[in-house]
């Protein structure tokens, strides 16, 4: 077997085997936000929690310096691709806006935007100052 077809088997594993627990923490964050945020609106939903969720382990996976593919592979394509859910965020928004729920729609996309970049920042700052303290930088 040629060495690139192998590398890209190997890479396909990586993300497959990530997409599996993502897509599954997705399904049970659907079966589970009604419980987690009871009466706070339509925005803490599912996609939110799993938007966010994915924002932040995206954060810790991109810490590290130099990045790690495998890791970026498994981990920031494969299991945040599948938690995290841009199709069903731009369908929820949509039907706000027909429904002329535009305030609703515009916090819907705020509130995703800014929690998404907070998120990611405060998963690089964490997974940056748990590496330093680990090589004691």
């Amino acid at each position: 077997m040629k060495p690139e077809l192998r590398r890209e088997i190997r890479d396909l594993a990586l993300v497959g085997g990530g997409a599996i627990p993502g897509a599954l923490l997705r399904w049970q964050l659907g079966i589970l936000s009604p419980a987690l945020a009871p009466g706070l609106g339509s925005w803490v939903g599912a996609d939110f929690l799993a938007n966010m969720a994915g924002s932040l382990v995206l954060g810790l996976v991109l810490a590290p310096t130099p990045p790690r593919p495998r890791l970026v592979l498994a981990v920031g394509i494969g299991f945040c691709g599948s938690l995290t859910t841009f199709s069903s965020w731009m369908l929820e928004l949509a039907l706000d806006l027909r429904s002329g729920e535009s305030a609703a729609a515009a916090a819907t996309l705020l509130l995703s935007l800014l929690g998404g970049l907070a998120l990611v920042s405060l998963g690089q700052w964490l997974g940056s100052t748990v590496l330093a303290r680990r090589t004691g930088n």
